[in-house]
């Protein structure tokens, strides 16, 4: 880890593999020519997805950021801070995405002064990049949790070896299984280490 003034942050962040992962989603995401429309990225982490899609071609009206850990908000908005600027195109703030109704959510996020400020979105794409850090329960439970008509972006692995990785899935046609995603794209990323898999669908039964 480095520090950046009181702030602190995971190198893992700029990894080959994380950096490889994002540039797929967003690669992917431009061949499909879609409008995302109101982002929200559950389990954002420091938000350098964020940055990407902003920078992409694709049309985007504002991206907000969840993650329970509370010392990463600051951070994700100091990687986006232009977007900060712009009007709150983008916002993070710290809540457990398995507590969340993400129909007309009510959220909390940080002013400048150190007060805050409540906000409410419906999300129209929702993405979520670390599938295989969750049980099939909460899965399934996150997944009940959101708007019907949303659009999503998943994505999990094959990498078992990693004790945190508790719901990684053995192939795609697994992942899709597990998803109950109706997907308009599924693919598979090789890594040297794993494979990375992604969905862009609707929820099913919908």
């Amino acid at each position: 880890n480095f520090e950046t003034n009181d702030i602190q942050i995971d190198e893992d962040c700029f990894s080959r593999g994380q950096l490889r992962s994002k540039l797929w989603l967003v690669d992917e995401l431009k061949k499909c020519n879609v409008e995302l429309g109101k982002v929200f990225l559950c389990a954002g982490w420091y938000a350098t997805l964020a940055t990407m899609l902003f920078e992409s071609d694709i049309k985007i009206d504002f991206i907000r950021s969840f993650d329970v850990d509370p010392d990463v908000w600051k951070i994700a908005e100091v990687f986006n801070k232009p977007w900060v600027a712009d009007n709150w195109k983008f916002k993070a703030s710290t809540e457990d995405i398995h507590e969340i109704r993400f129909d007309e959510h009510i959220y909390d996020v940080n002013k400048t002064d150190g007060t805050t400020q409540r906000l409410w979105t419906t999300p129209d794409t929702v993405i979520n990049t670390s599938c295989e850090h969750i049980t099939q329960e909460q899965y399934d439970q996150w997944l009940d949790n959101q708007p019907d008509n949303a659009l999503f972006v998943i994505q999990s692995n094959n990498y078992f070896e990693l004790d945190e990785h508790i719901r990684c899935s053995t192939d795609l046609d697994d992942f899709v299984h597990m998803s109950n995603i109706n997907s308009y794209l599924r693919k598979t990323l090789e890594t040297p280490k794993y494979e990375r898999y992604m969905i862009i669908g609707k929820k099913k039964n919908v």
